[in-house]
């Protein structure tokens, strides 16, 4: 693969590369517009003169591909984006279509399994999933734990790890690492049975984060209500006879989960399969995901696009903050997405469901100040040149309109990911030729061989990169600092 070949070979479906240091061609194999990394690896020419060895030159050429922009991972069934076209697809069926006519769990179904369930099929389903979303008592203990202003993301992020401490028959480090990959009967159901676990307890982890920053009582999940009806039940539920929470809301809450369902190889998902390919367990896989969801570029993109409208207020403050954006002054958030360069398909979904849910709550205050922004920003030279169309983070507008506080906004986006999440990691299992722990290569530009020096006559490196920070101590720290004791460093 990739070696040099005879002129006479067959080299339509090839890429052809000649390498100015050694005269030599390759003919590299194109499968699914594809090229296989390690074809570079024969690649191979003698380092140059005074060519530093960390290169490894001889070794064979290495992809450098910071960020993942242009790299495949994985041969993958189960989503297609196309970010130019503003096309996203579940199993190969149009989000639109899915938003109208499925649910979230059929939805999930078909992403873990890869087509739409039968009736029967999705009755198993869902009563597996519901049943399974009791959790045990102790876990009270464990949601305690937290401080009262604790953000509900570390704790979810630190529940489904916990959770993982319960199913011993689910850690391959315990029973074999080819518990999942054997794709046998036995192997399947093992595997089945943490997943409705997974989808199931999800809520349940969420609405007890979400009330113990309340000061309240746990609920125990009901029976005979939906997902996001007994996911709402459980945040909402103060002891009021047969309470069911508004359809609408119920309806809208099961739209946003299945638009956030997957979104193919995105960084929780990623991280999730970097996780899984150590074969650990499949709950501190998406305890890591969950962690990775976190972060401001990704799942709490939410929460920063209500806080950016709050620092705006009203919409005529639209135009001086557009200045202050493209002056660098001010981030935008909710525009541009990494993979959509004309429109986010979910955003016209998202549309749609804010006016039933306003219908019901009134409209956000910050409604109108966003559409001003909207409007502000699509008319602009300055983003539509650098193709930032507006993006399904604003449904945080929905969320702040349904009650919902601001840092709960991730957990919201990470519950209904869980299913994706699952849906990568089973494939991955179950590919073929079995999983291969993921080690990308560094291009190492550091220091070349160095001989140790005695602290004595080491020389301190410059600049603020090179040296800790020193941190300014007060309260208790300050004074102990201050005592006498045995031990304690002469003061200077």
């Amino acid at each position: 693969m990739g070696k040099p070949v005879p002129a006479t070979s067959d080299t339509s479906n090839t890429l052809s590369v000649r390498d100015n240091r050694t005269g030599k061609t390759y003919e590299i194999p194109i499968e699914d517009n594809s090229i296989p990394a390690t074809a570079f690896k024969d690649i191979k020419a003698p380092a140059a003169k005074d060519e530093r060895p960390e290169n490894e030159t001889d070794k064979g050429l290495r992809i450098q591909d910071r960020g993942f922009l242009n790299t495949a991972v994985m041969r993958s069934q189960i989503t297609y984006i196309d970010g130019e076209a503003g096309v996203l697809r579940y199993r190969g069926y149009p989000i639109e279509e899915l938003a109208v006519h499925s649910s979230h769990l059929e939805t999930a179904y078909l992403l873990i399994y890869g087509s739409l369930p039968t009736a029967s099929q999705f009755r198993i389903f869902q009563d597996e999933v519901m049943h399974h979303s009791i959790v045990h008592a102790d876990a009270e203990q464990f949601f305690r734990s937290f401080r009262y202003d604790a953000h509900p993301m570390a704790i979810l992020t630190s529940a489904f790890a916990y959770l993982g401490s319960y199913y011993s028959e689910a850690n391959p480090s315990l029973q074999g690492q080819t518990l999942f990959t054997k794709g046998t009967k036995e192997s399947l159901a093992v595997m089945d049975k943490q997943i409705y676990r997974l989808i199931g307890k999800a809520t349940t982890l969420a609405a007890m984060a979400y009330r113990v920053r309340q000061g309240r009582e746990f609920v125990i999940p009901p029976t005979g209500l939906s997902y996001t009806g007994s996911f709402l039940y459980q945040m909402d539920h103060l002891g009021q006879e047969d309470y069911r929470p508004h359809p609408v809301l119920e309806k809208a809450l099961d739209v946003l989960f299945l638009l956030h369902a997957d979104h193919e190889l995105n960084a929780s998902a990623t991280t999730v399969l970097q996780t899984g390919s150590s074969l650990v367990d499949p709950y501190s896989a998406i305890a890591a995901g969950c962690a990775s969801l976190y972060g401001p570029l990704h799942g709490g993109a939410n929460e920063a696009v209500i806080r950016m409208l709050i620092s705006i207020g009203k919409p005529e403050n639209v135009p001086a903050f557009i200045e202050a954006v493209k002056r660098r002054e001010k981030v935008l958030s909710g525009f541009g997405h990494r993979v959509y360069k004309t429109s986010d398909p979910r955003s016209f979904i998202v549309r749609k469901t804010a006016d039933e849910v306003f219908k019901v709550t009134g409209k956000d205050e910050l409604l109108e100040t966003a559409m001003a922004l909207h409007e502000a920003a699509m008319k602009d030279e300055y983003f539509i040149k650098r193709k930032l169309a507006p993006n399904v983070d604003f449904c945080g507008l929905i969320y702040r309109a349904m009650g919902f506080p601001l840092d709960f906004f991730p957990v919201l986006f990470a519950v209904p990911r869980v299913v994706g999440w699952l849906a990568h990691w089973r494939q991955m299992m179950l590919q073929p030729g079995g999983v291969k722990i993921w080690r990308p290569r560094q291009i190492y530009v550091g220091s070349g061989k160095r001989a140790y020096v005695p602290v004595a006559e080491r020389v301190a490196a410059e600049g603020p990169k090179m040296s800790p920070s020193p941190i300014e101590h007060s309260g208790i720290s300050k004074r102990t600092m201050l005592a006498s004791f045995r031990g304690a460093k002469a003061k200077m």
